[in-house]
């Protein structure tokens, strides 16, 4: 069976269960990758685990696997990403917002941007977080000052989401040292600086295209703040109401959120400027050691949540409220963990089909300008499996053959227009799909609103942004 046919299947069994039958997202997710892998042949497998570099031994152990296994190894691997992290930023969300931790810090916003600012606060302080730091923590970590700073002025609920989003996820994809752009740069043999210049520039030229639509998608559509498993909107108001001596310290309350992003940037430039530069035994090198260790996401944000645990405690020293609020928290935090890796398994599956195989014989046959077609085939891939970094690994492996001759531009501008491709439309079989809606409190089609059209907006300005400057400056 053709790989575009099963994938279709699958999405149909998504859209009908929770349009139509409104099943719970979970089931919905986990019954479309059931049947995406129900309907994928072995020799498709096959193929598909030899092009991600497997051993013919490992690839037919793949291959012959029963589908149940092969789904639970998918979902497993979604949960093994983002299970730990997701369970230890709902606690460091629901002690910053339950301790006044996370009021203290939007009032700091407030002084030093001015309240009429706020959202572009929440724009660049997310496009400037996640050039070292993976776009889901980043979101993890900004969604509870997102949710305090909307209870005073809801009707932009959904401008600060987006503006947090958005920026987010442009730069995750844009500027190293994130593996997708890593990646695509170091395939065509690009400096890393050309890479994070260029990346900054279609960034932030993305980003306020993003903004725009996120101004006049908060007019058109209302997206109400929702009560959340983690905390209501009546104790947001309570909390916004207290006088500033009942709130902790500015230092901290903003310490859970910090840290974490200063520990795995740390670990993360230590090992791209020193990794392969120092002698095993000099000092360096032990710093090289601690930073690999607790610049580690989950190593972080857990050092992090213990901050936040101690600034909850400290507040409210009250065992059985506190006992309470951590057990909220990770019920919720189990609740997001199930969908988003059932979206991850779905995603998974769909890979296996062989999707971004077959989009490679497809695309052999169709000479098309080099900076297009490399957004299309990235874009393509990334709708039809869901991952972004798959997306763009698979785009650079078919855009590399067609560079057989000296481009009449620098190469830069091929991993940009590959990084823009990797965000459009993403959907139902992305987990950060899901991480987003779930975190939020918005339902599937107030996402694709929000955030799915948002991003799709932005892909296709950097396209054309990035056809532009090709045109303008070659550098060649």
């Amino acid at each position: 069976m053709d790989p575009f046919i099963i994938i279709l299947i699958g999405i149909g069994v998504v859209l009908f269960c929770i349009i139509v039958l409104r099943l719970h997202a979970f089931i919905s997710l986990l019954l479309a990758a059931f049947i995406t892998g129900l309907l994928t042949p072995s020799d498709m497998i096959y193929d598909f685990a030899i092009s991600q570099g497997m051993g013919e031994q490992a690839a037919n152990n793949m291959a012959n696997l029963v589908v149940g296994k092969r789904l639970a190894s998918a979902f497993g691997n979604t949960a093994g990403r983002i299970g730990i992290l997701i369970a230890f930023a709902s606690i460091i969300g629901t002690s910053l917002m339950k301790s006044g931790g996370a009021e203290r810090i939007v009032r700091g916003l407030f002084r030093l941007f001015g309240k009429e600012n706020s959202s572009l606060a929440f724009l660049t302080g997310s496009f400037t977080l996640a050039i070292p730091v993976f776009f889901d923590t980043v979101f993890y970590l900004m969604i509870p000052l997102v949710k305090s700073i909307s209870v005073r002025n809801p009707g932009k609920f959904s401008l600060y989401l987006m503006a947090v989003a958005g920026a987010g996820v442009m730069a995750h994809s844009l500027i190293p040292p994130t593996p997708g752009p890593l990646f695509v740069a170091q395939e065509l043999g690009i400096d890393l600086g050309a890479m994070m210049m260029g990346g900054l520039v279609v960034g932030i030229i993305t980003t306020l295209t993003g903004y725009a639509y996120a101004v006049w998608a908060n007019r058109k559509w209302d997206l109400p703040l929702r009560d959340t498993p983690d905390i209501s909107i009546e104790e947001l108001k309570s909390l916004s109401n207290k006088e500033e001596h009942e709130l902790p310290g500015i230092w901290i309350s903003i310490l859970p959120i910090l840290l974490p992003v200063l520990l795995i940037t740390g670990n993360t430039f230590l090992k791209m400027f020193m990794g392969s530069n120092i002698a095993p035994d000099a000092f360096g090198a032990q710093i090289l050691a601690i930073f690999s260790i607790i610049g580690d996401p989950n190593v972080a944000l857990g050092i992090s949540a213990c901050i936040a645990l101690y600034l909850l405690w400290f507040r409210i020293k009250d065992l059985t409220v506190f006992k309470k609020y951590i057990t909220e928290s990770l019920m919720s935090a189990g609740m997001i963990i199930l969908i988003t890796s059932a979206g991850g398994a779905f995603g998974q599956m769909l890979q296996q089909t062989g999707i971004g195989l077959r989009i490679e014989g497809l695309a052999a046959n169709y000479q098309m300008a080099i900076l297009p077609l490399a957004f299309i085939i990235t874009a393509l891939v990334r709708t039809a499996q869901g991952s972004a970094t798959v997306a763009m690994v698979t785009s650079i492996g078919v855009v590399s053959g067609f560079i057989t001759t000296g481009l009449s531009f620098h190469p830069v501008y091929i991993a940009l227009v590959i990084g823009c491709g990797s965000k459009i439309f993403a959907w139902m079989n992305d987990s950060g799909f899901w991480i987003v809606s779930k975190m939020s409190g918005m339902t599937e089609k107030e996402t694709v609103r929000h955030f799915s059209f948002l991003l799709t907006v932005m892909a296709i300005s950097g396209l054309i942004t990035v056809m532009v400057l090709a045109q303008l400056f070659p550098f060649v």
